[in-house]
């Protein structure tokens, strides 16, 4: 029990002292960046499933 009270209290005084935590600014950037990014890969997935789509009905009326 002597090991788990240790790990708890040693966990605590390194999130307290020794982690820096990034500003609200810095948080507010990073977030517009994640968005940024995301809309960017979604629209890319977006564009090859609608390419891969009219290559494949092109595709199949060769064989109908």
């Amino acid at each position: 029990m002597k090991k788990v009270r240790a790990y708890i209290m040693e966990s605590y005084d390194e999130l307290i002292h020794k982690v820096s935590w990034p500003s609200w600014s810095d948080l507010q950037n990073s977030a517009v960046v994640v968005s940024i990014a995301s809309l960017i890969i979604a629209l890319v997935v977006y564009l090859m499933d609608i390419s891969f789509s009219s290559i494949l009905d092109q595709f199949y009326s060769l064989f109908l």
